[in-house]
């Protein structure tokens, strides 16, 4: 006989106490339930039938106990299967037809008499549908999680910057056409090569080059300086990889834009004003300013 699971031992226990029948615990002994419970035919019966196996747990039999493998009245034995048992298994099918509730069940058996009154049935907690699931409760996710949003100091490209970039671009636009309205540029003449201009000099933002070729050899001037400054500035930003946006966190790359920004201002300001015929150095305060826009 296969071992009956201890979950199915505890659920008989309460059942039985439930209806107030002996358990193992006052003395008495647990007997499996028949699976088709015979019961005694008033009207005289045919010799013992087949007893059904047992049921390995306390619940219902699904026979309906009215003995087609019973005894007749004139044998007292019941196939083995104790009167409490017959009883239970009347009431069990009562309670699941919707009998009455406080229908009785007599069993006899064994020459002995067992009554017992059904108790009602627990009220089954239904949902919609007849589904039988329980919520117990609702746990949010955050309560669980605690996920805490970090602070960030990025912006969005659109609007923020754009519309910084434009409203810069409008108001340099501005200014520019303010100049252009109120100072005047006026074109020379055709250029002659039998008349060269004394001084010849370059655009102001070419004058730092021209001042470098009169100190150094036109290589030397106009590709090996250029080519290191602008190398170092394209190097910069992967030397200083600090992302921070304070002046004082960035004093390296400041440094190396404001060396840049000195030497090249200070060319062309020698370049413009301090330079004059045959691009010799000059006092302007003497000798005059040698410079057109």
């Amino acid at each position: 006989m296969a071992e009956v699971p201890d979950h199915l031992l505890r659920r008989s226990q309460e059942r039985r106490k439930a209806l107030g029948l002996p358990t193992d615990e006052d003395g008495g002994t647990e007997a499996p339930a028949a699976e088709s419970t015979p019961a005694p035919d008033a009207g005289g019966g045919g010799g013992a039938g087949d007893t059904p196996p047992p049921s390995t747990g306390g619940g219902p039999s699904p026979g309906d106990g009215t003995g087609d493998g019973g005894t007749g009245d004139g044998g007292g034995d019941t196939g083995g299967v104790p009167a409490h048992l017959l009883a239970r298994s009347k009431k069990r099918k009562a309670a699941l037809a919707g009998g009455d509730a406080g229908a009785t069940t007599t069993a006899s058996g064994g020459g002995g008499t067992a009554t017992a009154v059904a108790a009602p049935p627990t009220p089954g907690a239904t949902g919609p549908g007849g589904h039988t699931q329980r919520l117990l409760t609702v746990v949010k996710s955050g309560s669980i999680q605690q996920t805490r949003a970090e602070a960030q100091d990025k912006v969005h490209t659109w609007p923020h910057l754009v519309v910084i970039e434009f409203a810069s671009m409008l108001i340099l636009l501005a200014g520019v056409t303010i100049f252009s309205a109120l100072v005047r540029a006026p074109l020379l003449g055709l250029a002659d090569f039998n008349k060269t201009p004394n001084p010849s000099k370059a655009p102001w933002y070419f004058l730092g080059l021209q001042e470098l070729l009169t100190m150094f050899h036109p290589m030397v001037a106009g590709v090996t300086i250029p080519g290191i400054g602008l190398g170092l500035l394209a190097l910069a930003p992967y030397i200083d990889k600090n992302d921070s946006v304070k002046p004082t966190d960035r004093k390296f790359a400041i440094a190396i834009f404001t060396i840049f920004i000195m030497m090249w201002s200070v060319l062309v300001m020698i370049g413009s004003f301090f330079r004059g015929p045959g691009f010799n150095f000059v006092f302007p305060w003497n000798d005059g300013i040698f410079f057109e826009l």
